[in-house]
């Protein structure tokens, strides 16, 4: 009989999708659209999604360029953006705002590294929490008489060698986060 570890490895993606999202917002010196995602402008009388008020392009390696459908609304998403003290400078012009990422010193670099170390931290934390779900099912199970010892034994195995492949998963892109950091 297989056994199903659909919740585990659900688990572990739904993990390092968060984990994905998290390092996304973390600022390299790099012009990064997803930077702005959490940004929302005052925008007829409500909060409003960036995303649904203009167009988010790349116009070099340090500059976004935000076109707003409606050039009222300049002011509200450059107010918003100085608001969310990401540590870039604004500009609206008679295209839209500009974006400038300033270059990034060797001290923030050092504080972006630790903070992905605490964000990689956070996921292999959540995904031992799967893991302990994953084994107190087994061990249920094995009580109940629906494994036996020598099956529980080798899905605990099976377990901890998916446990293993998703933190190695998470280590690689917490890698490729500090090299783009260091850039």
């Amino acid at each position: 009989m297989a056994y199903d570890f659909s919740a585990l490895t659900n688990g572990i993606k739904e993990t390092e999708e968060h984990l994905e999202r998290e390092f996304s917002n973390i600022r390299t010196g790099r012009a990064a659209p997803a930077l702005l995602d959490n940004i929302k402008p005052e925008a007829y009388g409500t909060r409003t999604p960036l995303r649904e008020l203009a167009t988010v392009n790349v116009e070099d390696a340090r500059t976004l360029r935000i076109l707003v459908w409606d050039k009222a609304m300049n002011k509200a998403i450059e107010k918003a953006i100085t608001e969310a003290n990401l540590g870039v400078s604004v500009s609206t012009d008679d295209q839209g705002v500009r974006v400038s990422f300033p270059d990034l010193t060797a001290e923030r670099r050092e504080l972006l590294a630790k903070i992905t170390s605490e964000k990689l931290e956070q996921a292999k934390v959540a995904v031992r929490a799967h893991r302990t779900d994953a084994l107190r099912k087994l061990e249920a199970d094995e009580k109940a008489s629906d494994i036996s010892k020598d099956e529980l034994f080798r899905l605990k195995e099976e377990v901890q060698k998916i446990v293993d492949a998703g933190i190695k998963q998470f280590e690689a892109t917490a890698e490729r986060k500090r090299k783009e950091i260091a850039q």
